[in-house]
């Protein structure tokens, strides 16, 4: 144990140091870095859990590199069929960093009861369809099983089964239009297999999920040809590079599209998060750190008699500098541990209960989702403390500016 710590531990365990004047501003230094930190914690976690929430949910709808013809114009009407005949599936071995690539087609019909009706959009899906996400959303019922034969079965939304007034195991029957207006619409009746809720109205409120071999046959498609094909990607951030790899491996007759450049304005509505994180950030930290430069001032103020003896007894400024120096950082370390017990702490509870909810309709989501990541709660602890002590470095050289003789003369 060196000295200038030895002199710091004696003062922090001393009785006196307990009662003295400075002992309510240095609460007040510890509570602020706590505060601060906990503020912190909670900005990142909900934000970059809002993040990968709302591309979840946009990803299990669409993927997240959408595969079709030039001509579709990306709608949520498949009109022109490719052919399930390509390089790139099913394995989409030329990328790397593809996780998973599934065949899908989709039609605008309209579910009809006895008393009521809704615009919707049918999504058939085949055996290789990737189930993992809607295994999370599933509420009531069962997902269906597309492997074998033809199924009626379907899967959807408990919005609009609250609108239709329907329940799994009933029979509804969808209408679906023509090109040619003169004919009659053609009608396919399904039976309620499963219901969902995503939370995300915006499919909520039309996707019905089906066997894609009814938007074959109404189409009159051959087994081999579909309306798009949709890609996962192992890392979400680095999806423009892969999506700019897609539709270079792609034939000139097919185009590709992010779910970034499909959804625009969610995903940049998102980046605004990044902005306010680092704002956040950034204040808290300039808070804690002029709290704990008060507070350090204060404790050079209360030893002066103490720097003077020490410097009289032959100490350096640079030993007595780290004397206070150490002592700050021991009052921001039982800042950021009790940042830490509680902002964790709080995040645990609204990941397991769920106690704040949020209006789906402005936010996607229907509770505030928190990502609990110990790579990010290390750097955030790691970087406030390292700022914190930069930013101590400063007041702690007006300790050279202390006389020996007038500081012990000091009262």
């Amino acid at each position: 144990m060196n000295f200038e710590y030895f002199i710091a531990k004696r003062i922090v365990s001393a009785r006196e140091y307990k009662n003295s004047i400075s002992s309510p501003i240095i609460k007040i230094a510890i509570i602020s870095i706590a505060i601060g930190f906990i503020t912190m914690l909670i900005s990142i976690a909900t934000g970059v859990g809002l993040q990968k929430k709302i591309h979840e949910k946009v990803s299990a709808f669409n993927g997240d590199v959408i595969i079709s013809n030039f001509d579709t114009n990306f709608s949520n009407d498949s009109q022109n069929p490719i052919s399930k005949t390509q390089d790139f599936y099913p394995k989409f071995t030329s990328i790397e960093s593809i996780k998973h690539i599934q065949a899908t087609a989709s039609k605008g019909g309209v579910i009809r009861t006895a008393t009521d009706f809704e615009g919707i959009v049918i999504k058939g899906v085949g055996a290789d369809y990737n189930w993992d996400n809607f295994s999370d959303f599933l509420v009531e019922g069962s997902l269906p099983n597309y492997t074998d034969k033809l199924h009626e079965d379907i899967l959807i939304s408990e919005y609009l089964t609250r609108r239709l007034h329907l329940k799994v195991g009933d029979k509804v029957t969808t209408f679906f239009f023509r090109k040619d207006s003169s004919k009659p619409p053609r009608s396919r009746s399904f039976k309620i297999a499963g219901i969902y809720n995503s939370g995300f109205l915006e499919f909520d409120e039309k996707f019905v999920i089906a066997d894609i071999r009814h938007i074959q046959r109404l189409n009159k498609w051959t087994e081999d040809e579909v309306g798009s094909f949709e890609v996962f990607v192992e890392d979400f951030d680095q999806i423009d590079a892969i999506g700019n790899q897609v539709y270079q491996e792609t034939n000139s007759l097919l185009d590709s599209q992010t779910i970034n450049e499909r959804y625009y304005s969610i995903f940049k509505w998102l980046e605004l998060f990044d902005f306010n994180i680092i704002l956040i950030i950034g204040i808290m930290i300039l808070v804690a750190g002029i709290n704990m430069i008060t507070a350090l001032l204060v404790l050079i103020l209360e030893r002066t008699q103490m720097i003077g003896v020490l410097k009289a007894l032959g100490s350096s400024d640079k030993s007595v500098r780290s004397i206070f120096i150490y002592n700050a950082m021991y009052l921001v370390s039982v800042g950021l541990f009790w940042g830490n017990m509680i902002g964790i702490g709080l995040l645990v509870l609204q990941k397991q209960f769920k106690l704040i909810t949020l209006d789906p309709t402005i936010y996607y989501v229907t509770e505030a989702p928190v990502y609990i990541g110990i790579s990010y709660i290390l750097m955030l602890n790691l970087g406030t403390f390292l700022l914190c002590f930069s930013m101590l470095l400063i007041p702690s050289y007006v300790i050279s500016k202390i006389s020996p003789v007038r500081a012990i003369r000091f009262e």
